[in-house]
């Protein structure tokens, strides 16, 4: 026996000839336009929110230098030893939460995953830790150039590793970098070893988790928890001293600690919030916002010594960077051929 359309059951199609076809196909064209118009809309708020996910990463992590100074009594040994356990309690939180261990598990069961992800915490450490040390010991402008520079290192180290092929104003940047790296070390009497560490620490550690392919929640878990051993250690020696941070220092230390897990990883989480929703063009301009900041905070904060011939190192840098932008956007807006 047939089943009865009845009005609201979504069970069954209507019958033909229920709506005419002239009526069906009025319908049709007007959810279509109603769709075109929706989908530009939908993009730009997601391009948005992916912008607003930038600019927070790159500011907050603008500012780190401020923070760490704020926890300046202790070491910078200690103080990462803290930041791996503390992003390593919070990531935990986060997939609590968001009930996303079943993934993770899965992503577990992967050697080769779990092995370019480990690779990448040990080298996210050697980052973290040259980065705190350098900050408080009082150069922060150094730290600055290493983030400055580091987009020109991933260009490197792609030309090394990955046989990637550079354009030519690729190589008219790489070539004002080198003299810029030049000009600094001749003012600094030696390499700017900081800087160089930390831009290519950070660009392996880009390196390793595009290889990994990973979501930020997951790949920090994995690396704070392969690092948590080497972290336990450290505080353990520390506590057996008497010197940790929580037996020392007062109360607005230890919230302050315990905020490192959060500021560590929010700006992650952010980053990889934007880097789903707008093109790479963008982000590669945002990012200049980090070390902007910090050279800021070096330079007019921290009255750092910045004598003429280190100006026009970093003017060189600059240029570079440039160079490179520009290189970027023309080819991000040359039209790709349509797939056959």
């Amino acid at each position: 026996m047939a089943r009865e359309s009845v009005p609201g059951d979504g069970g069954s199609a209507p019958a033909t000839g229920d709506i005419p076809a002239s009526g069906a196909a009025e319908i049709a064209g007007s959810d279509a336009a109603h769709l075109a118009r929706e989908a530009p809309a939908e993009a730009a708020r997601e391009r948005l929110v992916g912008g607003i996910f930038a600019f927070s990463a790159y500011f907050l992590w603008g500012f780190l230098p401020l923070y760490f100074i704020l926890l300046a009594p202790i070491t910078g040994w200690e103080l990462v030893g803290w930041r791996i356990l503390l992003s390593l309690v919070f990531c935990i939180f986060l997939l609590t939460v968001m009930r996303a261990w079943r993934p993770f598990l899965a992503i577990v069961r992967q050697p080769r995953l779990l092995g370019w992800t480990a690779l990448a915490g040990a080298v996210i450490y050697v980052n973290w830790q040259v980065f705190i040390l350098a900050t408080l010991s009082g150069h922060v402008i150094e730290t600055s150039l290493g983030y400055f520079i580091n987009p020109l290192v991933s260009v490197a180290l792609g030309i090394a590793l990955l046989r990637e092929r550079l354009r030519r104003l690729q190589w008219v940047a790489v070539g004002i970098a080198i003299v810029a790296v030049i000009i600094l070390t001749l003012s600094y009497g030696a390499l700017p070893w900081i800087s160089l560490t930390l831009a290519f620490s950070f660009g392996m550690y880009g390196l390793m988790k595009k290889l990994a392919n990973m979501s930020s929640t997951h790949s920090l878990l994995i690396e704070t928890a392969a690092l948590a051993p080497f972290a336990l250690a450290l505080m353990t020696m520390w506590h057996g001293n008497g010197q940790a941070a929580f037996a020392l220092g007062g109360w607005q230390t230890s919230l302050l600690l315990v905020l490192l897990g959060p500021v560590t990883a929010l700006p992650l989480l952010a980053f990889g919030g934007a880097a789903t929703r707008i093109p790479l063009s963008t982000l590669g301009v945002l990012q200049y916002i980090t070390p902007i900041l910090q050279f800021s905070i070096g330079v007019f904060l921290f009255n750092e010594p910045m004598p003429g011939s280190r100006w026009v190192g970093f003017f060189f840098v600059w240029s570079a960077l440039i160079v490179f932008s520009t290189d970027a956007f023309r080819y991000a807006r040359q039209p790709r051929p349509e797939p056959s």
